[in-house]
């Protein structure tokens, strides 16, 4: 009879007080689950779990059900007793299809980020190239047929090959500060397409965890910790296209581990009359453990490879008077190679029940050389004017986080602060005037770059219900010292500087499918360090400040609608062009816009998506009709229409468009704009065989993929021209492949 009484006075006891709960939710590989979403449906509480798989959740009774869900999974029920209070709670969530009318946007860490990862599924990225085109609203040109990092336009920006946009793989930066070509260039192509599981992605100076280049934004790509079954892929196509690619699971279904590689060959001559001889060599492995605790340690292994020769950018008067046609070139010596070599170590750990912490530490090994010829015969009628850029760098960092759960009043809080650095040493960073890839006449720069920057940064996301305020702060420190070659005798010149960058985020769920945003912080982009020692320390760290008001709406079960007011004001565009070792400030400039999404799945195997941006860029000390910003487009609009496994066919067709833009602050020369589309279809046979094509460029479409206004002199000229100079896109361009899944 005591014992009864007992048992009775616990449960009433649990019913009368709210507890805690504590769980562990897995996959069917019993690999933990993160950003799970736990939700109390009597108290209304929720959380979501960490790195681990774990969660506390709290404000539970005996009686109440969780519901238990991630997009991509199954979700699960659970109606608490005394046993989950006791011994807790774990679950296993079953894989399925992403369906968007299972989205609920106030469950997800990031709504807009949740749809970017629908996106991929529905269409899979199957080139390196398409990577960067995940990113809604995001437009890439390349003209060195793949060899050189593409080109990148977002909200207003001409980014070049990564000025304004911060980029990043597992936690290791992708931009090199003070590089041969420009400053924050970024080659993307050592990552294989097939190995990224997530993009994050955030646009605006908004976050506190993201520092140098975050101007117009940033994306961080998440490689995959286990790869589910073996692959082997086989393309061939038009302009001696191939590619093959094989993927290994190496330990199968072991408990609490995973390992793979992936390997990549690439080549390609495209359709130029000097044939390109592009190829390129991946190399990736990745091993995951579970630890105690289920703390994970990840180590990955990548070495990437590459050399191409270009036709290079001609310009449109070459065309017109017929030296040339529009796949020919003034110098098809131009090309390059360069190589990248990455060791990079994860470790996630639960320090204490409301305490997580995150951390990676970084090496790379890096080389580059490029030849160039923009200008043809300006500066020597003799020879030439083609560049050489060259440079060997080591890069090593680390960065660390913790992340608390809290209480600030009544109000629930999750604060966050992190650390880190990196060290860039840069040998002989060279420009130099060539000929024929064969012989330096002169140099033109030389010599040896440090470059260190260490860093610091709070945030806080303080929940008062439906309102969550957001306040962060973000110290950045930089080192730059520069040797020059050049000079008779040894001199290291060095500056410092550090920067407070204040953000303030507000969101307002005003209901579970209705979530608004106000977003304000200002950022930063570092200089190249031989700016920096020239200029004496003068705007090494200029300012970038933005504002972002929008909301992410789902009106139906199955559209979701997203759309942003934004400004950006820059103090000073002022960097380094390594195509002629010279400083270009370009003075304040002032940015706003308005970005539109969309997403319909208007079947469960049929999605559409498009995004659009429209800016206004302009100087802002420049007077009217000579404040244009060049190359920064006005409107840009992407998206498709894809099939998923429709008894077997999946495949889609996309879409982007840039329209014309100016290529020079009066607007006097324009760069024209494109249409282009593109259609892949595939067919799974029910052995893991797959079949399939894909088209560029599906209409044959003549269009320009990069633009530059440039002042050029043909050897038959007298004088020099200036006027668009640009790389031909991609004709009609169709490839097959096939792959096996074992």
């Amino acid at each position: 009879m005591k014992q009864v009484s007992t048992i009775l006075f616990l449960l009433i006891f649990c019913n009368l007080t709210a507890q805690n709960v504590k769980g562990v939710v897995t996959d069917q590989n019993q690999q933990p689950l993160e950003d799970v979403y736990v939700y109390n449906t009597n108290s209304s509480t929720h959380a979501h779990t960490i790195a681990d798989g774990s969660f506390v959740i709290e404000n539970n009774h005996v009686g109440d059900s969780l519901t238990i869900g991630l997009l991509g999974y199954k979700k699960m029920f659970v109606v608490l007793d005394e046993s989950h209070f006791n011994n807790g709670i774990s679950m296993t969530l079953k894989s399925k299809t992403i369906l968007l009318d299972e989205l609920v946007i106030t469950e997800q860490i990031d709504a807009l980020n949740s749809i970017s990862k629908i996106d991929l599924e529905t269409n899979p990225v199957n080139s390196s190239q398409e990577i960067l085109r995940k990113v809604p609203g995001l437009v890439i040109g390349q003209h060195a047929g793949g060899g050189k990092a593409e080109q990148i336009f977002l909200r207003g920006f001409d980014i070049d090959h990564g000025t304004d946009i911060s980029l990043s793989v597992d936690g290791m930066p992708v931009n090199m500060v003070s590089h041969a070509h420009g400053q924050g260039y970024s080659d993307l192509h050592f990552v294989i397409p097939e190995t990224i599981n997530n993009i994050n992605f955030g646009k605006g100076p908004y976050y506190a965890n993201k520092g140098d280049f975050n101007t117009a934004g940033y994306v961080d790509f998440k490689t995959k910790e286990d790869i589910g079954a073996s692959e082997i892929n086989f393309s061939y196509g038009q302009f001696n296209s191939l590619r093959t690619l094989g993927m290994f699971d190496l330990l199968g279904n072991t408990p609490n581990q995973n390992a793979y590689v992936a390997l990549e060959y690439i080549q390609f001559d495209g359709p130029y009359d000097s044939p390109q001889n592009f190829n390129r060599i991946n190399l990736f492995g990745k091993y995951t453990t579970y630890l105690k605790g289920n703390n994970r340690l990840s180590v990955s292994l990548s070495h990437f490879k590459s050399r191409w020769d270009a036709s290079g950018q001609i310009p449109q008067r070459a065309i017109d008077s017929g030296m040339i046609d529009r796949w020919g070139s003034i110098d098809d010596t131009e090309g390059g190679n360069t190589s990248r070599t990455n060791v990079n170590i994860e470790y996630n750990s639960q320090l204490a029940e409301d305490l997580q912490f995150k951390s990676n530490v970084f090496y790379s090994q890096y080389n580059f050389e490029l030849y160039s010829n923009f200008t043809f015969f300006l500066e020597d009628p003799i020879n030439g004017d083609q560049l050489k850029q060259k440079e060997a760098r080591d890069i090593f960092g680390f960065n660390s986080e913790f992340t608390r759960d809290s209480q600030l009043g009544s109000a629930d809080a999750t604060y966050t602060g992190g650390f880190g650095m990196r060290y860039d040493f840069v040998n002989d960073v060279e420009l130099s005037h060539t000929v024929n890839r064969n012989q330096t006449l002169n140099y033109l720069a030389l010599g040896d770059i440090n470059q260190t920057n260490m860093f610091a940064y709070v945030n806080a996301e303080i929940n008062f219900g439906k309102f969550i305020v957001a306040p962060a702060l973000r110290l950045d420190y930089f080192k730059f010292m520069y040797n020059d070659a050049l000079i008779p005798e040894y001199e290291t010149l060095s500056e410092t500087k550090t920067i407070v960058n204040p953000k303030l985020n507000f969101f307002f769920n005003q209901n579970e499918n209705l979530q608004w945003f106000l977003k304000t912080g200002i950022g930063f982009h570092s200089n190249d360090t031989r700016v920096v020692v020239q200029q004496q320390g003068e705007d090494i760290l200029p300012r970038a400040y933005g504002a972002d008001f929008g909301a992410i709406w789902k009106p139906f079960s199955k559209v979701v609608f997203n759309s942003a007011l934004w400004y950006l004001f820059l103090e000073q565009e002022f960097v380094y062009v390594g195509d002629g070792g010279i400083v270009e400030p370009s003075g304040k400039s002032r940015r706003y816009g308005l970005d539109l999404g969309l997403r319909y799945q208007i079947k469960d195997w049929l999605y559409f998506d498009t995004d659009a941006t429209l800016t206004h860029a302009r100087s802002v000390d420049e007077p009217s009709g000579e404040d244009y910003i060049p190359l920064a487009p006005d409107f840009t609009l992407t998206g498709g229409l894809s099939v998923n496994n429709l008894n077997g066919f999946s495949g889609g067709i996309r879409y982007r468009y840039i329209d014309d833009r100016p290529a020079n602050e009066d607007n006097s020369i324009v760069a024209d704009g494109y249409f282009v589309t593109d259609f892949n279809l595939s067919y799974e046979f029910t052995n893991n065989l797959v079949l399939g094509i894909s088209i560029e460029n599906l209409f044959d479409t003549e269009w320009n993929e990069t633009q530059f206004a440039t002042e050029s002199r043909l050897q038959n000229e007298l004088e020099p021209v200036e006027e668009i100079h640009f790389t031909p896109g991609t004709p009609f361009f169709f490839k097959a492949n096939i792959s096996y899944r074992f």
